[in-house]
């Protein structure tokens, strides 16, 4: 997903946090992380579509009343590049966090969170095929790093661990997930000059839409969601976390760095799962974590620097 305010380099002091593309990231991080958590708890009681389709369209009504007079302001540009528009809210908003949620029913968190680590790998490939950007040698080296890393955390210090890793169709359909999303974030730099206001209502209002035909499936196929207190919390935070923070600071980040350097941190938000896990679990850590966290963090930092020209 993508686009913000190219104008927001010339917004007031109090608008420091717009420019921090690393705090941005790092929020958008630890968003996802808390949203992977939420939706493996709903998997079961929360059919996929429905979870997605009241995600985004909350998500919409939430951020509408900001973003209004925006839209209609950007509206000339969206209608200028209304595919592009349009493509990025089907893969982005409806396919990307519909195939999510649907392998969640089916998958480990484990699997998840490794597969999730090959976002940099994607996103290298497809900005190679769309736009021509070659991977550079630190980008290489960070993403190696940070992979490392990640890879500790899952094995937890024993790297024979992977070998009992056995993948079925929710790593498969994850995997189409990761791909769909990694294609969005990098077309979204082919998207209009526009708000970054605009350009997450439109999305996730389209992006919504999108899934009716779904929805309408989905409700004669399986059972319908209960409204309990659980399920509705459930929905209040990934509309309001992983939807709306998340994704304006996910796509100002991307815009101020681009989507070869801001995609390495895709690993932080297994970190971030790492230490939920401590905090709400219960577990303890241990020096493997700080080792991984170090190597986590250290390739970030190495792959999203700005080279030297």
């Amino acid at each position: 997903m993508s686009a913000a305010d190219p104008t927001a380099s010339a917004a007031p002091k109090r608008a420091w946090i717009a420019n921090q593309p690393y705090v941005l990231l790092s929020i958008t991080a630890l968003c996802w992380a808390g949203n992977a958590i939420v939706g493996r708890l709903a998997a079961g009681h929360i059919p996929p579509v429905t979870l997605s389709f009241l995600r985004w369209s909350l998500a919409f009504l939430l951020i509408l009343p900001l973003a209004w007079k925006q839209l209609r302001q950007d509206w000339p540009a969206i209608r200028s590049r209304l595919g592009i528009m349009n493509a990025l809210s089907l893969t982005g908003i409806g396919a990307f966090n519909t195939l999510q949620y649907w392998s969640l029913e089916y998958t480990q968190a484990l699997n998840t969170l490794l597969l999730q680590s090959s976002g940099p790998l994607i996103v290298a490939v497809w900005s190679l095929l769309l736009l021509r950007v070659h991977l550079t040698a630190a980008q290489a080296i960070g993403i190696v790093l940070s992979l490392a890393g990640v890879l500790l955390i899952l094995t937890r210090g024993h790297p024979t661990a992977l070998a009992s890793i056995t993948f079925n169709r929710g790593d498969l359909i994850f995997l189409l997930a990761m791909a769909i999303f990694v294609f969005c974030s990098v077309l979204s730099l082919k998207r209009p000059q526009i708000h970054g206001l605009s350009m997450v209502a439109f999305t996730f209002g389209c992006g919504a839409a999108s899934l009716i035909p779904l929805l309408v499936w989905e409700l004669h196929a399986r059972p319908v969601m209960v409204l309990d207190a659980k399920n509705l919390l459930s929905l209040l935070y990934v509309a309001i976390f992983p939807s709306t923070i998340a994704y304006l600071c996910f796509n100002r980040g991307v815009l101020l760095i681009g989507a070869n350097r801001a995609a390495p941190f895709l690993h932080v938000v297994p970190v971030f799962g790492s230490i939920m896990a401590f905090v709400f679990l219960g577990e303890q850590p241990e020096i493997f974590h700080v080792i991984a966290f170090a190597l986590v963090l250290g390739g970030v930092f190495i792959a999203s620097r700005k080279q030297a020209t």
